[in-house]
């Protein structure tokens, strides 16, 4: 997609990783390998959490088990889970931290995470298993910046809700989920 795009997404804690696992084969979503993850959340100097993400730019440096570096870029538009997103690879992890904190930003949380994905009716499914966090099913569709973010994701909310699975929606991001549960343990 060209020029600006929303990524929407709906998170939901999962009651039975089988059960779903086998309503999604059942809609012929064919996981992926779990894949490993390992993200750095960023955030801008001055906010904290407690305070409206809304309006308020993120950043994520992320690491797969292949040794590869993403860095993205993410601002909240209708809530934490509708964001105006931009991501590009990066060559050096290190070398990007340095830059993401002269920008202005400081690291928050540390989400490690074993993904399996698929594609289904246009939208992706991440199965999460987040250190720390639990296990947790993500919808996502990327739209353009001006579409309804809350819109889609009442569609992706329907979508969870057909596959008859026990699920809890959850509004907040993986960071916030992390922070939470390690300030809880702690």
């Amino acid at each position: 997609m060209t020029g600006a795009a929303q990524e929407i997404e709906v998170k939901y804690r999962v009651g039975d990783l089988d059960a779903l696992v086998s309503a999604l084969a059942a809609r012929g979503a064919a996981l992926s390998p779990p894949v490993w993850q390992d993200d750095q959340a960023y955030a801008q100097l001055g906010w904290d959490y407690g305070q409206s993400k809304i309006g308020v730019v993120f950043a994520r440096l992320r690491t797969t088990e292949n040794g590869q570096h993403l860095f993205t870029v993410k601002k909240p538009l209708a809530n934490e889970q509708a964001c105006l997103e931009h991501e590009s690879p990066v060559a050096d992890r290190e070398q990007m931290h340095e830059a993401i904190t002269t920008m202005g930003f400081r690291p928050t949380a540390r989400i490690v995470k074993t993904r399996r994905t698929a594609v289904l009716d246009g939208l992706s499914v991440c199965v999460d298993e987040v250190e720390h966090a639990g296990i947790f099913m993500e919808l996502e569709r990327t739209v353009a910046a001006d579409q309804s973010g809350t819109a889609v994701q009442a569609e992706l909310d329907a979508w969870a809700r057909s596959l008859g699975v026990e699920l809890e929606r959850t509004s907040d991001t993986y960071d916030s989920l992390v922070r939470s549960q390690l300030a809880a343990s702690g």
